[in-house]
């Protein structure tokens, strides 16, 4: 019985610490726990020193957050497109819907850039010598 509690309670090979999912990733340890506290990511175990530890999987959902957060998709959000992501039902449509609403707020800044970029060589190309100090 003693093996069997201790095989339990052991963490896997493959269980890491907070602080290499945060080497490996990049992310701050902090930022870590902030989305392991927002249910976001969720530890395999824990070790006996009450330290939270992740398998492999959690790398994929680290760049998924990362992703879906650099469209400003908002955690709540987030967290319900990776809890249907791990129970196997896919909202893919709604996913979709976000994705192309945020190409097209993208296309619509790019074309304001575009807009201020003429501008700016328009005014450049106008532009008369003030009469200054030449260097």
């Amino acid at each position: 019985m003693e093996s069997q509690v201790a095989t339990a309670s052991a963490p896997s090979r493959s269980a890491l610490k907070i602080g290499e999912v945060s080497r490996r990733s990049g992310l701050p340890v902090k930022t870590i726990r902030f989305y392991s506290e927002e249910g976001l990511i969720h530890p395999s175990a824990r070790s006996e020193g009450g330290y939270r530890l992740f398998s492999e999987p959690v790398f994929e959902e680290l760049t998924l957050i990362r992703t879906l957060k650099s469209m400003e998709i908002p955690l709540q959000d987030v967290r319900q497109i990776l809890e249907s992501r791990r129970s196997g039902f896919c909202t893919c449509a709604a996913l979709q819907e976000r994705i192309r609403g945020k190409a097209g707020e993208i296309e619509q800044k790019i074309a304001a850039l575009r807009g201020l970029h003429s501008e700016l060589q328009d005014l450049l190309s106008r532009w008369q010598d003030c009469g200054g100090r030449k260097p």
